[in-house]
C-alpha cells in the first residue's frame, strides 16, 4: 500500500515538473519577443526585476520560503535574459570570492562572471564596457565602508542601478584537516578584522596574519603550502579543495556584506527604492548642518552618512548618503535641486530598488 501511495506522489511530480517545464519555456518565448520588439536596447532592468520578485513573494502561500522562492524566480529571469544576451558581470576575483558569490546572486548562473584582479580594474572593464555591470562591496557590517569602491565611485561615469546583500560566514580553511603547524593565515584584511578575536583565541600568537587581495586568493595561497591556513568561504573551499578546519568563524553572528551593482544606464523607480550620492561642504562654520537641512525640510529620511577624505585637499572630507526613496520622486528632486545650490560638490550615483534579501 505504502509503495503504490509513493508511486502516485513520484507520479504528480513528473506531472508537475512537466508542466513547470512547458511554463518556463513559455516565459522564456515571451522574453525572447520582448527582445525582438527592443530591437537590441537595454535587456536588464533592475525595476522591473524587483517588480517581479516582489509580486513573487506576495503570492507565495508556502511551504517554500520566500527567499527560495526569490531564488529560483531569479535563476528563471537569468536564464530568459540570456536567450538575448548573456550578461557579463565584473567582479573582484579571483574565482570562489564573496564578491562573485554577490554577482551570482543577484545575476543568477546564466550570467557570464569576469574576475579581476582588483576594484579598480573591475571599474575599468566596466567603464570600457568589456562587462555590462560592476558588483563591487561598499561597506560590511563589522568592519564599516570599503574606501576603494568609495573612492571610485566619486569619478566613475558608472550609475548604481542595484544592491545585494550577502550574509557572510567564514572558514578556517587548510590542505590537511588538523591545526599542527600552521605558520601563517591569509585572508583579505577586512575578514581578518572580521575574524579577530577568534583568532585571537584558537590560534597561538607566533601564526602570521596576512593580508591579501582577496579571500579566494588566500585560499589559492592555502593550497599551494601545507603549512598556511586561508579565512575564506565555501565558495573559496570548493574551488581550491580545502578542508574546513573550523566553519563560521566571523566574530559578529550577523556579519553581513553589502555590494553595489554600477552600469550604464539608470533605472526608474520600483516602488521600493534608494538613492545615493557623494557631496562637499563649503568651508565655513555651520557647513555640514546646512548640508542635511534639505533632507528635512522635504521629508526625506537617510540610512547612510559617510564621510571620505576628498583626496583634493588637506583635511576636506566628501560625504556619502544614501536617502529612502527615488532620484524622479518629486520630494527627492526638490532635496536634491537644494542640495546643489548649498553644497560645494554633489554627484548623484544612481537610485536603484533596495535589495532583495
Amino acid at each position: 500500500m505504502s509503495d503504490d501511495l509513493l508511486k502516485s506522489h513520484r507520479d504528480a511530480i513528473d506531472g508537475i515538473d512537466a508542466e513547470i517545464l512547458k511554463l518556463i519555456n513559455q516565459r522564456a518565448e515571451h522574453a525572447r519577443k520582448i527582445g525582438d520588439i527592443k530591437g537590441g536596447g537595454l535587456i536588464y532592468r533592475p525595476e522591473r526585476e524587483a517588480q517581479v520578485l516582489a509580486r513573487i513573494k506576495s503570492l507565495n502561500g508556502g511551504p517554500l520560503p520566500d527567499e527560495h522562492v526569490a531564488k529560483l524566480f531569479r535563476e528563471i529571469m537569468s536564464a530568459c535574459l540570456s536567450i538575448e544576451r548573456p550578461l557579463t558581470i565584473a567582479y573582484l576575483g579571483p574565482e570562489g570570492t564573496f564578491s562573485q558569490s554577490a554577482a551570482v546572486k543577484h545575476f543568477g548562473h546564466a550570467a557570464v562572471t569576469l574576475a579581476c584582479s582588483s576594484i579598480d580594474e573591475a571599474f575599468r572593464v566596466t567603464e570600457a564596457r568589456s562587462a555590462d555591470y560592476v558588483v563591487v562591496p561598499v561597506e560590511n557590517s563589522t568592519e564599516g565602508a570599503v574606501g576603494r569602491t568609495l573612492d571610485l565611485m566619486v569619478s566613475t561615469p558608472l550609475a548604481v542601478c542595484g544592491e545585494v546583500v550577502l550574509r557572510i560566514h567564514h572558514h578556517l580553511l587548510r590542505k590537511q584537516g588538523d591545526f599542527a603547524d600552521i605558520r601563517r593565515v591569509y585572508s583579505h584584511a577586512q575578514s581578518l578584522g572580521q575574524c579577530h578575536e577568534w583568532l585571537n583565541k584558537n590560534l597561538p600568537p607566533h601564526v602570521e596574519r596576512l593580508s591579501v587581495s582577496s579571500n579566494a586568493e588566500a585560499a589559492r595561497l592555502a593550497s599551494l603550502d601545507a603549512g598556511c591556513a586561508a579565512i575564506a568561504g565555501d565558495a573559496a573551499a570548493e574551488k581550491y579543495g580545502l578542508i574546513k578546519l573550523a566553519e563560521n568563524i566571523e566574530d559578529e553572528p550577523n556579519n553581513t556584506t553589502r555590494f553595489l551593482i554600477l552600469g550604464y544606464h539608470t533605472t526608474t523607480a520600483s516602488g521600493r527604492d534608494k538613492t545615493s550620492l557623494v557631496m562637499s561642504a563649503k568651508n565655513k562654520p555651520g557647513a555640514v548642518h546646512t548640508l542635511l537641512s534639505p533632507l528635512a525640510e522635504n521629508g526625506v529620511s537617510m540610512t547612510k552618512f559617510e564621510s571620505r577624505p576628498s583626496r583634493t585637499g588637506l583635511w576636506e572630507y566628501v560625504f556619502f548618503v544614501d536617502i529612502e526613496g527615488h532620484a524622479d520622486e518629486p520630494n527627492i528632486r526638490a532635496t536634491l535641486e537644494s542640495l546643489r545650490d548649498k553644497a560645494a560638490f554633489v554627484k548623484l550615483l544612481g537610485a536603484y530598488p533596495v535589495a532583495v534579501i
